[in-house]
């Protein structure tokens, strides 16, 4: 017999972000609409609507819990240490930098990640204001760089052959790439 309404559980806002990213782990951002997530929770979608006011907001509380391995960083790790985690993290998730991307782009959220950055820059003698800027270009880097990882993963998951390009995106390359940002010239405390 299917339970009511009044008998349902209610969802903590823990719970619906829990399957928010089971949704983006499972079939990725398109798929991840408050009707799908409803469903999931077995709710009417105005439900959703008492703990996130929108999707984006959604996708703010998601892109935070896509971010949480930052949390556990040790404060005294370097920008490079702190940007491979961001990246990384990201990269565990699918469209994980796409979530996090519009997050920024809106100003919702992902600020963690940009003042890790910038502190760790500080503590390697860089003052505040060229911290800021190498932390900003690093943010955008690492969500760039991570974004082009995911779509030529996801077009590989599909079957989409895909041509040889001289732009890699992997582990390897980001590195390089991490290297070159902290160590140009421009970068120079």
């Amino acid at each position: 017999m299917a339970a009511t309404r009044e008998s349902r559980v209610r969802h903590t806002r823990d719970d619906v972000l829990a399957m928010a990213l089971r949704l983006l782990r499972e079939c990725g951002l398109p798929e991840l609409s408050m009707r799908a997530l409803a469903r999931e929770l077995d709710v009417q979608p105005s439900a959703l609507y008492w703990h996130f006011a929108s999707k984006q907001l959604l996708l703010a509380g998601v892109a935070e819990e896509i971010l949480s391995p930052m949390n556990a960083l040790d404060e005294n790790a370097d920008a490079a240490a702190v940007a491979t985690v961001f990246r990384d993290a990201m990269l565990s998730v699918t469209d994980g930098a796409e979530v996090v991307v519009s997050t920024v782009a809106l100003g919702l959220g992902a600020d963690r990640a940009f003042e890790r950055l910038r502190d760790a820059l500080i503590r390697e003698h860089h003052e505040f204001d060229r911290a800021t800027s190498i932390a900003t270009t690093l943010l955008h880097y690492c969500i760039g760089h991570t974004s082009h990882e995911q779509q030529r993963a996801q077009a590989l998951r599909l079957g989409v052959e895909l041509e040889d390009s001289p732009i890699m995106a992997n582990k390897d390359s980001f590195l390089d790439g991490l290297h070159r940002i902290l160590h140009s010239p421009q970068s120079s405390a």
